[in-house]
């Protein structure tokens, strides 16, 4: 029967199946809120006790608390007092050590280090891990309650409220993990570039010329000066190694004006760009490049296997092929397949999309590799200040790089000697006076380099067998597109 009260409006009667089924769907209902209040109640008492034991602690750990806290006012004046402060004290002679240092030969030594808190991962009232950052390296310190060590469970709470990107300065044992800390490994590009002695530059995106010349930039006014947006970072990087950077590499973002409706153009992308001495030979850049992408290729298969995964759900692909050694063909040997193949190329000219393609599924199936470089292009396709081959100038110190038969790389030894690079400027139809200050920075003398630009977003919708660059552009800027 319904327990619900008469309604003198109606007379319409409850069926006993619709009444029984109330009177369960309630009887549930009061039940899973008093198992909630249950609930509650044991988290609360849970928390109660956490907080009498840590009270409890407090006193038995007061010699610990020497070891952890914040820095103080007076202790960041460069005060020459060693107990200004428990900082002060602490720091006081030891040596910091760059984590980039942190080697297996020191395993069972303490450090001090210095850095910014990256992210902290909590463990349990007792143990946490917090990673620190330091010029793009990554260090995981493990902090565990230990009498032996004076580490206590207020320790680990404090360590655990500390805000991201906060300075801290560490002091610790070097310890070897027995499995690979995966926490603390970067996007390999910096990884890779900043172990072979690179420097990371940021140049500026507001130029009085354009970079690479030709009509494809966004021009402005600059305070009554024609200006335009940086189609690359190529000048600013080559003077940098004029300055005894000697290597540099930069991650910012390149515009590009041209009007290109296709699958792979942005006017706006993420561009990855390296500049480097050479001593012998322009090769020595493709070497670079040959080790550099496989050891991304190989971080991203270890390490975000789940984001892969999530993608081939949504856009099934299949794994990028690529060899352990990188192949390497001239563009002569390119053109060569392609025409034993029935296709034709200009042996001087650019290859379009789709004999790149072709030329992709030539190697693949020659090869069996989807990542290759091809060099030695003609110089009539390349810009001003690329260098002309010694041994016949129709070609240069060139190459390209593709995944998939789509280029994601240009790069070249560039032209260093001033009259030359002048002469290949007019050439080219640029304005010498635009671009004086980056002819003149050869005249102080320069070392022969080259280099290569890298389009991000290219190279992560290639790898993951995307059909369209705006699928990896958070903010899409195209010919069409200005918003959000």
């Amino acid at each position: 029967m319904s327990s619900e009260p008469e309604n003198p409006s109606s007379s319409t009667a409850t069926p006993p199946e619709e009444s029984g089924e109330k009177i369960s769907k309630k009887a549930a209902k009061k039940e899973a809120a008093k198992l909630e209040k249950l609930r509650r109640r044991q988290e609360k008492e849970e928390e109660e006790e956490a907080s009498r034991k840590t009270d409890s602690l407090s006193i038995e750990e007061e010699s610990f608390s020497r070891n952890y806290g914040d820095v103080t006012l007076n202790e960041l004046k460069s005060t020459e007092d060693p107990k200004a402060g428990k900082w002060r004290e602490a720091v006081e002679g030891k040596e910091w050590t760059d984590v980039r240092e942190l080697v297996e030969a020191m395993a069972g030594t303490e450090v001090l280090i210095r850095g910014r808190v990256h992210t902290y991962r909590h463990v349990s009232s007792k143990k946490g891990f917090l990673i620190v950052r330091q010029k793009g390296s990554k260090v995981q310190c493990v902090v565990t309650e230990s009498k032996e060590n004076h580490v206590s469970v207020n320790m680990v709470k404090f360590v655990r409220q500390l805000n991201r990107e906060s300075f801290v300065d560490v002091i610790g044992y070097v310890v070897l993990p027995k499995d690979h800390v995966t926490g603390a490994t970067q996007q390999g590009w910096r990884e890779c570039l900043l172990r072979k002695g690179f420097i990371e530059i940021h140049s500026p995106k507001l130029l009085a010329g354009s970079s690479e010349g030709g009509s494809a930039v966004f021009r402005l006014d600059y305070k009554g000066q024609p200006a335009c947006l940086a189609q690359s970072p190529q000048l600013h990087k080559q003077m940098a190694i004029c300055a005894d950077f000697e290597r540099v590499f930069e991650v910012g973002a390149v515009y590009r004006a041209e009007d290109s409706f296709t699958h792979r153009h942005l006017c706006e992308f993420i561009g990855l760009d390296v500049e480097m001495a050479i001593h012998k030979h322009y090769s020595e850049i493709m070497d670079l490049v040959g080790e550099l992408f496989p050891f991304i290729f190989n971080k991203i298969n270890e390490n975000c296997q789940k984001e892969l995964e999530a993608i081939r759900k949504q856009y099934p692909f299949q794994p990028l092929k690529f060899l352990p050694k990188t192949l390497k063909l001239t563009f002569a040997e390119g053109i060569q397949m392609l025409k034993e193949a029935g296709v034709q190329a200009d042996p001087l000219g650019d290859l379009n999309t789709e004999t790149e393609r072709k030329l992709g599924e030539l190697v693949r199936e020659k090869y069996d590799t989807e990542f290759y470089i091809l060099h030695r292009y003609p110089s009539a396709v390349r810009p001003f200040y690329t260098m002309p081959c010694a041994d016949d100038p129709n070609y240069s110190n060139s190459f390209d790089v593709f995944i998939r038969g789509e280029e994601i790389i240009s790069g070249a030894q560039r032209v260093h000697d001033p009259e030359l690079l002048t002469e290949q400027a007019k050439r080219f139809g640029i304005d010498v006076e635009t671009i004086k200050t980056y002819i003149d920075s050869f005249r102080y003398g320069a070392p022969p380099h080259g280099g290569f630009g890298v389009g991000l977003e290219r190279v992560v919708m290639l790898f993951c067998g995307l059909n369209n660059i705006r699928k990896t552009s958070l903010f899409t800027r195209d010919p069409l597109r200005l918003a959000p």
